[in-house]
């Protein structure tokens, strides 16, 4: 029977951040299996560690509805827990996205954070038939959008269709048409939509639409900003290192704080955030 875990991550709260459900080690269980835990769980994610050599891991992802390449906040879940259990220091996980490099390391509360070294980043722009096509199903329109910052298609793990509005009213005033917005993300692959606005240079706040994966809005997500700052990079944003906010999940109830690194040289990005676990009511 799998031991699973219940993990906040990106948050120092269990009442905040985004639930992951993490099986530390997931040896027996099948597609089958790992698809009913993750729908029983009922996480945007639940993650998956197969123990193959010293803090060394194969790691796979679940939605409650299907396998997702790449999850950062479960990532940083399972790193988090395994640091916890065992001692802080670097892991390895190889995951259907790629090899994730992990550190592990205490702040100075004490309390365990993880950064994760992503996949390469690359960055597209959005052609006029995707963002018309979002845009309608999102119930925004053109003048939504920061025209400084285009839509793109960004990759960072997993691909993420990137919309940056022009106030932070727009972005609070999500309502959108679920099986449209489905429907289209179906289409074009895309895991979520990063929906951004820009306070100033080093913080954004985001919104993560994830229907595909039968959520509504996930409240805080390491491949969406991973993608980000691969999407920052490529406009020519990012002339040197620079260390971004990304605030997630406050008009959910569920406030996130995600740390991105992002470096002008690197396609890499960092992506760095605390986890706790989340008690049994």
């Amino acid at each position: 029977m799998a031991d699973i875990h219940r993990y906040a991550a990106f948050t120092s709260t269990p009442t905040g951040g985004n639930p992951a459900g993490v099986v530390l080690d997931a040896r027996g269980l099948d597609e089958t299996r790992m698809q009913q835990i993750a729908a029983e769980v009922g996480y945007s994610e639940t993650a998956f560690a197969f123990p193959t050599g010293p803090r060394r891991f194969d790691l796979r992802f679940f939605s409650p509805l299907a396998e997702v390449a790449f999850c950062g906040h479960a990532t940083v879940a399972t790193a988090v827990a395994l640091a916890e259990r065992t001692t802080t220091g670097d892991l390895h996980f190889d995951t259907p996205a790629g090899e994730i490099a992990i550190s592990t390391g205490t702040d100075s509360s004490g309390a365990v954070r993880a950064g994760l070294r992503s996949v390469a980043t690359t960055s597209r722009a959005a052609t006029d038939v995707e963002v018309r096509e979002a845009l309608k199903a999102l119930r925004w329109n053109d003048d939504d959008l920061d025209g400084a910052l285009p839509p793109h298609v960004a990759f960072g793990g997993n691909e993420h269709l990137v919309l940056a509005v022009r106030t932070r009213e727009r972005l609070a005033d999500l309502d959108y048409d679920f099986d449209a917005l489905t429907k289209l993300m179906l289409e074009r692959n895309w895991t979520t939509l990063q929906l951004v606005w820009r306070q100033d240079d080093e913080v954004f706040h985001s919104r993560n639409p994830f229907p595909v994966g039968g959520v509504v809005e996930d409240a805080a997500t390491g491949a969406a900003a991973a993608a980000l700052g691969g999407y920052l990079r490529a406009l020519g944003h990012v002339t040197e290192p620079r260390r971004l906010a990304v605030i997630q999940g406050e008009d959910m109830g569920r406030p996130s704080h995600i740390t991105v690194d992002v470096s002008p040289d690197d396609p890499r990005v960092t992506v760095t955030g605390g986890a706790v676990p989340i008690p049994l009511d």
